[in-house]
């Protein structure tokens, strides 16, 4: 699609075949909410998976703070976040939460001849223009990392999500590792106080104010950057080496990943060693509860992520996100069994039919 909106909603249609537990004669409408990191894929699954068992998903782009607040409150099936929650916090609400895709966000860009992957940055670099001490262009730290690339005397307008965001959890966590100054002065959440700039509300609303403000550097995923030809900058990873983001630098990324050993499966993929890794590659995740009180939708939520894992592979990978391996999508239905249940103490998820 060439443009992404705020939310989807696949409606069902009469005599879609069913291939799990519902079909289109008892069709289910999935409700989710949260992270806009992973929509684009979300709604190449969800139109897909409608054809195959009848059932919609509709899905809110609104962020991780407000998928977070909304699983909270029940008013959704799921919840997504790109920041995974803590133990502590699963604990304390009755949450299980575990991976649904990977993928990469890319420093996007707005100056006047300056062509995608052409500029080039490190992380200390874009700490400093966030942190507001580096203001133009051609500042002598960026010219020292482009030899050879005419860069403008022209204000830097950094671009921030305003909306609470599993996309700037991602991007504060990877500044705070590469700069100490960054860490004690902004940290890394989903929401941050950034001493310049301009806030936008989503992807869409970063995009949008990169797009129209001459010398303007945002941050947005990766598959949107791509799906709207927004410019972007390369990165200068933990190696050194400037890798283009694509599926073969976040599959590198993620590939020390420790998933069986991580609570919550709570792995943080920012700055990862490798010559081939992207450094801004992270995880995006959902959250259901324990205890479930509509089994039938959230049973039907379960079989959406199951077909995923199973045979949306390919779709992923031609937006550039990184399926999970199968050995983590064996222990994350594992976990289904063990821990998601019905007010009867059942187990809510079964072996898909």
């Amino acid at each position: 699609m060439s443009a992404i909106s705020k939310s989807l909603t696949y409606t069902v249609f009469a005599g879609a075949a069913g291939m799990m537990l519902m079909t289109a004669a008892n069709a289910t409408e999935i409700s989710g909410a949260g992270a806009t990191f992973p929509y684009p894929i979300y709604a190449k699954w969800a139109e897909a998976f409608k054809a195959k068992t009848g059932n919609s998903l509709n899905y809110q782009s609104i962020g991780s703070g407000g998928g977070i607040k909304q699983i909270k409150a029940k008013t959704v099936d799921f919840g997504a976040s790109d920041m995974p929650l803590q133990a502590a916090d699963l604990d304390k609400d009755g949450l299980v939460q575990f991976p649904a895709i990977m993928g990469g966000e890319v420093p996007v860009i707005n100056i006047k001849g300056i062509e995608t992957g052409k500029l080039k940055l490190d992380g200390p670099t874009l700490a400093s223009i966030y942190l507001g001490e580096i203001t133009k262009w051609n500042d002598a730290k960026i010219v020292a990392l482009n030899p050879g690339l005419k860069l403008p005397e022209q204000a830097i307008a950094p671009v921030y999500r305003s909306d609470g965001s599993g996309t700037t959890f991602v991007f504060t966590n990877y500044l705070s590792k590469v700069s100490p100054s960054f860490k004690e002065k902004i940290g890394s959440n989903t929401s941050v106080q950034f001493p310049v700039g301009l806030g936008g509300k989503g992807n869409e609303g970063v995009a949008a104010l990169t797009v129209r403000t001459d010398g303007a550097i945002g941050y947005v995923e990766y598959a949107y950057a791509k799906q709207n030809k927004i410019p972007y900058a390369l990165l200068k990873n933990a190696a050194g080496k400037y890798n283009q983001p694509d599926i073969k630098s976040f599959q590198a990324a993620a590939a020390s990943a420790d998933w069986s050993h991580t609570p919550g499966y709570a792995v943080i993929l920012t700055d990862q060693p490798g010559d081939a890794s992207w450094p801004i590659t992270g995880a995006s995740f959902i959250l259901v509860h324990k205890d479930v009180e509509k089994v039938e939708n959230v049973q039907a939520a379960l079989q959406f992520f199951d077909w995923a894992y199973k045979n949306g592979g390919k779709m992923a990978e031609e937006l550039d996100y990184v399926p999970l391996p199968e050995a983590v999508t064996k222990l994350v239905e594992d976990t289904w069994k063990q821990q998601i249940k019905a007010t009867d103490g059942k187990p809510v998820w079964t072996a898909s039919k």
